[in-house]
């Protein structure tokens, strides 16, 4: 069943979207080379508190971090670690943030020093797909509309789009429906209506769209080794168009 927000509480989900926004506005400033994401980690840690919010993602279904801290090849739900960031990585960093019972849920890609021209490409493509996911996003669209530009959008430039991993609908709950991948056909699936409030979160592969899970159980790798990015917002369906509650 959809969760349907009323403007009041879409506007406390701006205040959890925005904690996290404010986290990735630092980490731009913070990532550089050497950094480990263990101390991105702390970071994001104990700014949330600072803003007043809470953390979520430790202790979720077992995962003991409060980001997700994704290298190179990693698409999603990787462990923050000890080993200092490389000159040319690709970081992706996904952080959810609660205040008073709400949440909010972005993920960030971010060039570690000068990335190769590759890389650079596969981060702006996998930007620009998630805006133009975004600017589909209006009440009266079905949520192939959404999805249909992503996938025609990084597949015109020889990529895999993730199938795996969803966009997912968010509120009090992390992951609420609609759950959907970001892919599909322009006018299928589900009627997007105002109040629905959920995210969009394009992960696009160098390579191919498949992935293999690690033995940890939670870290998701491209099949083939080589890069993923991800940008997420997360967004509410209004009678004025889409809001980007996490816009930074």
């Amino acid at each position: 069943m959809i969760i349907l927000k009323t403007p009041a509480e879409i506007e406390r989900m701006k205040t959890a979207s925005q904690i996290v926004a404010d986290c990735h506005r630092h980490l731009a400033q913070l990532i550089a080379p050497g950094i480990t994401t263990i101390e991105i980690n702390e970071f994001v840690k104990k700014h949330i508190t600072r803003l007043g919010g809470k953390q979520f993602t430790n202790g979720y279904n077992g995962f003991e971090y409060e980001t997700c801290a994704s290298v190179n090849d990693v698409i999603a739900h990787g462990f923050p670690s000890r080993q200092p960031l490389q000159e040319g990585d690709v970081l992706k960093i996904d952080i959810v943030a609660e205040y008073d019972g709400w949440l909010g849920d972005s993920a960030w890609c971010y060039a570690v020093g000068q990335v190769s021209p590759e890389a650079e490409q596969l981060m702006r493509v996998t930007r620009e797909c998630l805006y133009k996911g975004i600017e589909q996003a209006v009440a009266g669209n079905r949520l192939g509309d959404v999805t249909s530009v992503i996938q025609q959008h990084a597949e015109s430039h020889g990529y895999g789009v993730v199938r795996d991993l969803l966009g997912h609908g968010i509120g009090r709950d992390l992951h609420e429906q609609p759950s959907f991948a970001h892919i599909g056909l322009s006018g299928k699936g589900q009627r997007l209506k105002e109040g629905m409030v959920f995210t969009i979160e394009p992960m696009i592969n160098e390579g191919t769209y498949r992935m293999t899970i690690d033995e940890d159980g939670w870290t998701a790798r491209t099949a083939d080794g080589k890069l993923s990015a991800q940008y997420e917002h997360t967004i509410a369906i209004t009678a004025d168009g889409p809001i980007i509650l996490t816009e930074q």
